[in-house]
Formats: structure tokens, sequence, C-alpha cells
């Protein structure tokens, strides 16, 4: 069970009446999306994280991105990206990250769905599952094309027609689920990139100020008089 209980942004709404209600946030954002209306649950978070992650501790975090490393994000997927506040969530094993979980809420045709994606330690998908559809039942995939996600890194094969396959009456659910996939990855691949370069630069100035450290204490103390004869 993970650590916090604080709801999580898109599916935390749709499960309000057990984790609490959230402010609205802006329109479009993917990840944090007020609730889907009328929307089939098929898996609470917990029971997510629990089937992602047996025997894991789960920890809850925060990120805050800017509108340029939205940007970034955005570029990277090749798929729209504006959400400010992002909450992965990290499993360990005996001290070791096993992957990261993120809950993405997203438009399918007119109604939205809500999907956990994992990320491996290897910045490879591990697992999509379905947790919330409003749309009609018979267009949600079956397991099997799920499945189909698992060990699929971001690069130009991730797309339907691709590695992965279309599905004849689902295909707008396909699309979203795919984009959700290539969103996700994007996002972990550019907070990755973001943790490195704070600890570069957390690095540099720790350097800079055993440096000047040096320097003061290789100075020699000024005597008086003048010299010696």
């Amino acid at each position: 069970m993970p650590r916090s209980i604080g709801f999580v942004w898109g599916l935390g709404m749709l499960c309000a009446a057990a984790l609490g209600s959230a402010p609205a946030q802006a329109h479009g954002a993917p990840l944090i999306q007020p609730a889907i209306a009328g929307a089939r649950i098929l898996l609470t978070r917990d029971e997510a994280l629990t089937l992602a992650f047996p025997g894991c501790e789960i920890e809850r975090g925060s990120a805050f991105l800017k509108k340029p490393e939205q940007a970034a994000v955005a570029k990277l997927a090749g798929v729209k990206f504006v959400s400010g506040v992002v909450h992965p969530y990290v499993a360990r094993k005996d001290g070791l990250i096993v992957g990261t979980a993120y809950f993405d809420t997203h438009r399918v045709r007119t109604m939205r769905q809500t999907l956990m994606v994992v990320v491996t330690a290897a910045g490879k998908l591990g697992r999509v599952e379905l947790l919330a559809f409003a749309e009609p039942r018979e267009y949600i995939p079956r397991a099997a094309w799920y499945a189909q996600f698992k060990g699929k890194q971001l690069d130009h094969q991730l797309r339907l027609k691709r590695d992965i396959k279309a599905v004849t009456g689902a295909s707008l659910t396909a699309k979203a689920t795919t984009s959700s996939a290539r969103r996700i990855l994007a996002l972990h691949l550019t907070l990755a990139r973001l943790k490195a370069e704070k600890l570069e630069r957390k690095q540099r100035k720790a350097a800079e100020r055993r440096k000047e450290e040096r320097g003061r204490s290789g100075v020699p103390r000024a005597t008086g008089g003048g010299p010696r004869v």
C-alpha cells in the first residue's frame, strides 16, 4: 500500500468518496483532470498498484513542471502535455527501485478514461492498466491488447500499426491509450533528466565551495614589520 493516502489527480477525483476531493485544474491537462462523470471503475488506485508491485513499498511523490518543461515532454512524446503537477508512485523492494506508476486521465472520444502506466527501472513500459472508462464498454480492447505494451520504449515504433496493433471497433481507445503510453514515457524521461541536472548543479556548487575553502586555508597569514636581514 502506498505511504500517502492523498488523492491521485484524475483517478482520485473518480474515487472522491474514498479519497476526498480536489480543486479543478486547467482544461486539457491530461494528468490533473476533474472527475469522469458516470465512469465505470474497473480498478481502484490501490488495487492497481498492488497488482503492478506485489510486496513492494510504494511512495507517492510530487513533481512540478514549468511551461518549458511541459513543452519538452510534449515534444519528446509527440502528443499534447500541459500538466503542471504530476504524482509519480515509486515502488521499491529491498531498497531498490522496481518501477514507477503514473495515473493518466484523458479523452477517448467524447468521454474520458483513466490509465495506470508503469515504467520499469530500465525506462521501459512495465504494464498499462485501465482503471476507469466512461465510454461504452464495447470500446474497451481485450486484455491481450494492453499486454503488448510491456517492454516497449519511447521510439518511433511505439505507435499504432507499428509495434502496437490497431483495434477494430475501438480505434479511438487504442489511439488514446498509445498516446498516453508515449506521454508517460516522455514524462518519466524528462523527470529523470531534471533530477540528474539538479544533482549535477548541487555537486558543482559543493565542489566550488570546497575549492574556495581550500583557497582560503592556503593563503599565508600576513606578519608585522618588514623583511628580516
